[in-house]
């Protein structure tokens, strides 16, 4: 007599893991790297913070930043209803300050989309036909080097009407040949990869070619250095509209340090906020960039201990 033995579980089959498991894992892995990198936590947690203040900020800060609110020169904590003071005019400070991280963000990433997009062109089409193309499109990269950024930026919106439009322009124009040249240097190096070589036998064409093989491996390097380019962009903007050559109708950071600059001995603090506000936001650029860096390249973190 055979006797059957069952159970209700299989130890030797495992279920393959679901959606949700999946995305925990990645979910997972991706807090662990954000956490052993120091740079990359601190300079998240000030761009969310910088992001709230510009997404959330208008809730609490309402008011036209260009009203004449109250007093002027109030100093900071000296009425409750304007936590940060009052300028000159009497406009509300914390109100100018929301306004700013939204100049400064749509700025910062509009301008950095246009010469990522410029960059990524130039250096693709430079590194991958290189010979004549990449000559001819590298002496053009060395012009715009050549001449300083911000000097160029500064003549791009005084021969147009100041706008944020133009000031997006003038920075997208004036910011893409670091991309350029790092598009074109991953570009060289994966042009002669197997996998590349694989495909182009297979009949792919250059155009299909570049986005799909080659472009897909760059694009880490390029993420790199766009928040390296929000970071200057944000820097540009602030010292374009401190000159007067901002958009007249948004309130930005520097506009509000170009109009407290002269009460900066008896109102520093007008300065001092929209200053800070600034280094806020470049350090946090930096710092994810610092970070994204050693994520996407740990071999430089270990060369930097050897």
């Amino acid at each position: 007599m055979t006797t059957l033995h069952t159970s209700s579980a299989c130890t030797d089959c495992a279920l393959p893991p679901s959606r949700w498991q999946r995305l925990t894992a990645r979910a997972t892995a991706a807090v662990r790297a954000v956490v052993r990198r120091p740079a990359l936590a601190v300079g998240g947690l000030m761009l969310l913070a910088l992001a709230a203040v510009a997404l959330f900020g208008r809730l609490v800060f309402s008011a036209d930043p260009w009203d004449m609110a109250g007093p002027p020169m109030l100093w900071p904590g000296e009425d409750p209803a304007y936590p940060l003071g009052t300028d000159l005019m009497g406009r509300d400070i914390a109100t100018g300050l929301v306004s700013g991280a939204r100049v400064s963000l749509l700025v910062g990433l509009v301008s950095t989309a246009l010469s990522a997009l410029l960059g990524v062109a130039i250096g693709a089409l430079g590194g991958f036909y290189r010979g004549w193309v990449d000559a001819l499109l590298g002496r053009v990269t060395e012009v715009f080097q050549t001449v300083p950024k911000f000097v160029l930026a500064v003549v791009l919106v005084a021969l147009f009407k100041p706008s944020i439009t133009t000031e997006v322009i003038a920075i997208g124009i004036v910011s893409w040949p670091a991309t350029a040249r790092l598009v074109r240097a991953e570009f060289l190096r994966l042009r002669e990869r197997e996998f590349v070589l694989a495909a182009e036998t297979m009949g792919m064409d250059d155009l299909r070619l570049m986005l799909t093989q080659i472009l897909p491996n760059a694009l880490p390097s390029v993420v790199v250095v766009s928040t390296l380019t929000i970071a200057n962009a944000i820097q540009t903007e602030a010292a374009l509209a401190f000159l007067g050559l901002g958009d007249p109708n948004v309130m930005s950071w520097g506009t509000i340090i170009g109009a407290g600059r002269e009460q900066v001995v008896d109102a520093w603090f007008i300065c001092a906020l929209p200053g800070a506000a600034i280094v806020v936001a470049v350090l946090g650029f930096n710092l994810v960039g610092e970070g994204l860096s050693e994520l996407v390249n740990p071999q430089l973190k270990r060369r930097a201990l050897a």
